[in-house]
């Protein structure tokens, strides 16, 4: 059987395998991959995905599985980042040959980006959410109540309001096809601002414990 990933071995760790053939892999990022393969604690292989870039901590993109050891936000605080597709009924040929009009659409029906002016309404998120919404935040509310609790400082954050939207940074939505031409839409996004919240919250607790040797 023939592998679909490339190995680049390193000196002193273990080998980073890469499923990213045909893209391109910044020479940064290839020297966050090599710092990871080599902690102690890396377990057999560092993996690399295809959309493998530079992070803050370690390189976005990248699986450091571990042994004996926890990693807490190694590549940031976005809890539950990650990707989904939706195939659609539609096929290519039941889209308009200008896509500024789906665009705008999507645009409109789900908030994107931010405003870090003070004083002004984030346009990132919801300034009236709608129903779907409320009713989805209603099943998360409990659990997260039960966080609250314990640690009331994560009561004002940004939950119900980024509910549903898109964020910034890499976060996408995407209209493409498949090989069949298909129409699917595309989603990358994370936990917005309470997921930022609750990350920075228990990284700083953490500190706090590791600090004070408890």
């Amino acid at each position: 059987m023939i592998a679909n990933y490339d190995v680049q071995t390193v000196e002193g760790g273990v080998p980073i395998k890469m499923w990213a053939r045909g893209v391109p892999v910044d020479d940064k990022a290839r020297v966050q991959l090599a710092s990871a393969a080599k902690m102690p604690f890396v377990f057999k292989h560092v993996a690399v995905m295809p959309d493998v870039h530079v992070g803050i901590g370690a390189t976005v993109g990248s699986v450091i599985a571990t042994k004996g050891a926890v990693i807490p936000a190694a590549v940031g605080v976005d809890i539950g980042c990650g990707m989904m597709a939706a195939r659609t009924s539609l096929m290519a040929s039941d889209l308009p040959d200008n896509l500024e009009g789906v665009r705008a659409a999507i645009e409109r029906a789900v908030p994107v980006g931010r405003d870090v002016k003070m004083g002004k309404r984030d346009p990132g998120s919801w300034g009236d959410p709608p129903v779907e919404i409320v009713e989805a935040w209603a099943t998360l509310a409990g659990r997260f109540g039960q966080i609250v609790a314990k640690y009331p400082k994560l009561a004002k954050t940004n939950n119900l309001v980024h509910l549903g939207t898109l964020g910034t940074g890499n976060h996408f939505i995407e209209v493409c096809l498949d090989t069949e031409q298909r129409v699917w839409v595309m989603l990358h996004s994370g936990s917005r601002g309470v997921g930022n919240a609750i990350g920075t919250f228990f990284i700083e607790l953490r500190s706090r414990i590791c600090a004070s040797g408890s």
